[in-house]
């Protein structure tokens, strides 16, 4: 895979959701699309990423606090503090900072912070042609906090 860029190795069609959105909403899209997380948008317009709603978000700041689903919006929920990658960086730098950081899934971005796509495990394991990376990856992804 030397050479490959994360544009390489990323999912390109992405349902996208805005802070205004209902999580009740973005968890069935989640749920029909069999997806851990989706990109938060400022608009579906302008496309820029400001931030990223996980499965594990719903669970924890949805669910475990009590809320209701269907009156909370994603702004509430969301994580703001992204890591993400270029369009155009090498693969390996998004391999990096996933392990890094055990992130399951990376953002790319285009030179304006627009959503281009994301690079998760399964891409790293199904367009890799290079299993030690991806198990090194998975392997970094899971140890315990």
């Amino acid at each position: 895979m030397r050479g490959k860029k994360c544009s390489d190795l990323m999912t390109r069609d992405l349902t996208c959701c805005v802070p205004e959105d209902m999580v009740n909403v973005v968890a069935q899209s989640m749920k029909a699309q069999d997806v851990g997380s989706m990109p938060v948008l400022d608009s579906q317009e302008k496309k820029k990423l400001i931030g990223i709603v996980t499965d594990r978000d719903l669970a924890l700041k949805v669910v475990a606090e009590g809320l209701d689903s269907r009156k909370t919006t994603v702004k509430d929920v969301m994580s703001r503090k992204m890591v993400v990658c270029k369009l155009e960086d090498d693969w390996q730098l998004a391999l990096d900072a996933m392990a890094k950081n055990q992130l399951r899934r990376i953002p790319v971005v285009d030179d304006q912070g627009r959503i281009a796509g994301i690079i998760a495990q399964a891409d790293v394991a199904t367009r890799s042609d290079e299993p030690e990376a991806t198990a090194k990856v998975v392997e970094e992804i899971s140890k315990a906090a």
